[in-house]
């Protein structure tokens, strides 16, 4: 019977571990995810405020 209760305490202690590994790595999946899509946007605004200033220019607006 106390082998039984060790072996599964065992189990339970593996289980516990693998899952806190799968956490941390959820994790740190969500913060690379989150930095690629704050560097994708501001991609986007750069490419689109090109575009607006490029558009000024053709139509004889800018500043310059």
């Amino acid at each position: 019977m106390q082998n039984a209760k060790e072996t599964a305490s065992a189990a339970a202690d593996r289980a516990h571990a693998a899952a806190n590994t799968s956490g941390d790595t959820a994790q740190l999946h969500k913060d690379e995810a989150a930095g690629f899509l704050q560097q994708s946007g501001e991609q986007v605004k750069s490419m689109a405020q090109g575009a607006v200033d490029t558009v000024k220019h053709t139509l004889g607006m800018d500043k310059n």
